[in-house]
């Protein structure tokens, strides 16, 4: 018998055991906590993860499979030049326009390819963080002065933090620039064009399926324009994707246009019977689901390509489903008309963060860091927290901490990089936003 493993066992008995025995469930501030969870944990399942995260793993395993490593390498690897590689990295936000989750499965997709510490990090913060739609919307609501703000926190925050990184666990990186100068590269499978044309396909397929809605008072502009023909937008792009299939990843071309038309058949019959948000989800379904079948048929880098994009899903899913409930139990769930209170009182929050104290900054940072904030939902919130009293210090310190990351991100982010170089991640983060925020206060 394992003692050691004997008592762990006995551990999780007593722990659920008297999770179970004292739960307080006559409390009113824990059943708003719970209906919080679950409200969070359905709205998230709806909004986010067929439209955002699914795509986003197939985005992934293209990294992992077309994407050359030498291309990985040549951009981002640990002997890339510096300036491009922080470069490119720092102002990938601008074209991802992804939340701190679904920049997950990219990121520990270049992560693997042999991408250096620093300049995968800097994507790591920068994609969520440099979200152009983000930006617009916050300089619209917010005011100028703080889009501005916030556009250049990122873009520093990217490559200090990055940069930092690197410098710590230079040994690491040292060792790895050794290793990567010594790889015998394969040549080519296809000319790079081809791999980013239909990378980039399914970039816009993920940017504009997703498009935020405009605010109430908006009904025309550009922005309303493409938010309210979106889909059509999207199906444009679904042609390029069909293109792409049997042209470059030469696929049958009949089973292609098979799940073509399955997708476009059932996203007629949705919007006819079902109708509302949840109509889309219907198509994107059917055709993750073709798109899965026709490549899983060939014995070659598509069929590779799905069982990568399988292997990502396996790995983060788990670990942003538990995110996502302890966050909703903790912090509440706000989206939309929606704004119902976790166990922690929201006017606590609210309270905390009035003025422009290294407290006030601090704290704003650290539930910045540990709060999940959808794409650009972010920008409403935090105008309501100003009109609670929020300090224009705190409230930037909170724009530049919350979208990149959460608690569902951290433990994602503890499983690709280790428990040492997240809590390092982290710590900067907060320290650096909370410096922004009082500067910016102070202003």
């Amino acid at each position: 018998m394992e003692i050691k493993k004997e008592l762990q066992i006995l551990y999780w008995i007593v722990f659920f055991f008297a999770l179970a025995f004292f739960m307080p469930i006559d409390s009113a501030s824990f059943r708003t906590a719970v209906d919080a969870t679950l409200d969070l944990t359905k709205w998230y399942a709806q909004e986010h993860v067929v439209l955002c995260l699914l795509p986003a793993f197939f985005i992934a395993g293209v990294i992992s499979v077309f994407v050359s490593q030498g291309a990985v390498l040549k951009y981002f690897g640990a002997n890339a030049k510096k300036w491009i590689a922080y470069t490119v990295a720092s102002v990938s936000g601008t074209i991802l326009a992804v939340c701190s989750c679904t920049i997950l499965p990219l990121f520990s997709s270049i992560h693997k390819r042999g991408a250096g510490l620093g300049p995968a990090v800097a994507f790591l913060y920068s994609g969520p963080a440099i979200n152009i739609l983000a930006i617009i919307l916050t300089a619209r609501i917010l005011g100028f002065e703080m889009g501005v703000a916030r556009i250049i926190g990122a873009v520093v925050f990217a490559i200090v933090i990055g940069s930092i990184m690197s410098f710590i666990y230079r040994k690491e990186e040292k060792a790895k620039k050794e290793e990567q100068m010594n790889i015998q590269l394969p040549p080519e499978t296809r000319p790079m064009w081809q791999t980013s044309f239909h990378f980039f396909i399914l970039v816009l397929i993920l940017v504009f399926a997703n498009w935020g809605k405009p605010s109430a008072d908006e009904t025309s502009g550009a922005w309303y324009f493409i938010w309210s023909n979106k889909w059509y937008i999207t199906s444009i792009f679904g042609i390029g994707l069909v293109y792409s299939l049997i042209k470059i990843l030469k696929i049958k071309w009949w089973w292609v246009i098979s799940a073509a038309v399955a997708t476009g058949v059932s996203g007629v019959l949705a919007s006819t019977y079902i109708g509302g948000p949840l109509s889309p989800l219907v198509p994107m379904l059917v055709a993750i689901t073709g798109l899965s079948i026709i490549t899983l048929k060939r014995d070659d880098e598509n069929r590779e390509w799905t069982l990568a994009s399988w292997d990502f899903a396996k790995q983060i899913m788990p670990l942003l489903a538990l995110g996502v409930i302890v966050a909703g139990f903790l912090l509440g769930s706000t989206h939309d008309e929606t704004n119902i209170p976790g166990i922690i009182p929201s006017h606590w929050i609210s309270n905390l963060v009035g003025g422009n104290s290294i407290f006030a900054n601090f704290f704003a940072s650290i539930v910045g860091a540990f709060m999940y904030f959808a794409t650009l939902t972010e920008v409403p919130i935090i105008q309501g927290l100003i009109a609670s009293g929020m300090g224009k210090g705190p409230a930037l310190a909170l724009l530049l901490a919350g979208p990149s990351l959460s608690l569902p991100n951290l433990l994602v982010i503890r499983g690709v990089m280790g428990t040492k170089k997240t809590v390092v991640y982290l710590v900067l983060v907060v320290i650096m936003a909370t410096i922004s925020g009082m500067i910016f206060g102070a202003m």
